[in-house]
């Protein structure tokens, strides 16, 4: 049966990559990188389990949760930050079975807003996000740096209102399609104690 699509106000959304994922596959076995793939995958399911937050996809290295939906709930940045940071926790501590000295570096975007969420297709029906607050999300992740959480104005905004995160103002970024927008790390949260890695230096 279809499926109506259905509009939400307000999400927030997390996109992460893993950076080098094309170099260390070339020194890897296609069996080694699913290995790889469903270590890191299965250590993330386990981790958001802990949040309110839903799991919307894998594609290849790609991660991408939502807060805000199905289920419509108010704390969804804080939700979605708090998990981002133990998410780059566990990325620090990740050991690639093959390549036991090879860091893990996870590259973080989060961006908030309005979306739309339907469910498409008939042989493989999947729920998928819709709309430009999917592709801001996309694109923070993609110009933000290793180890490091990007958000945008509208995710700060949120976490402001929460109070407890350290966050640092990184300047306008030139985001694909969007221009530039003034762009933020998100460097840690008050009582939040587990180790997250150093990044290497920006550039």
């Amino acid at each position: 049966m279809p499926v109506d699509p259905e509009e939400f106000r307000e999400v927030t959304i997390y996109f992460s990559d893993i950076v080098g994922f094309t170099t260390i596959s070339a020194y890897s076995t296609p069996f080694e990188v699913v290995d790889l793939l469903n270590d890191l995958y299965t250590c993330f399911d386990a981790t958001i389990n802990a949040y309110n937050v839903y799991k919307v996809e894998t594609i290849g290295d790609a991660y991408m949760v939502v807060g805000g939906l199905p289920v419509r709930i108010l704390d969804h940045a804080d939700q979605i930050a708090t998990m981002a940071l133990d998410l780059l926790h566990h990325s620090g501590r990740f050991k690639i079975r093959h390549l036991p000295f090879t860091p893990l570096r996870l590259r973080i975007g989060l961006h908030t807003g309005p979306c739309c969420a339907g469910v498409v297709g008939l042989t493989m029906p999947r729920y998928c996000l819709f709309g430009d607050t999917v592709n801001t999300a996309s694109r923070l992740e993609s110009t933000g740096a290793p180890w490091r959480i990007h958000l945008s104005a509208d995710t700060k905004e949120k976490l402001d209102l929460v109070g407890d995160y350290e966050l640092e103002y990184r300047g306008e970024t030139e985001l694909k399609g969007k221009g530039k927008m003034p762009t933020y790390w998100l460097l840690g949260k008050k009582g939040f104690y587990k180790e997250l890695p150093t990044p290497p230096p920006i550039g």
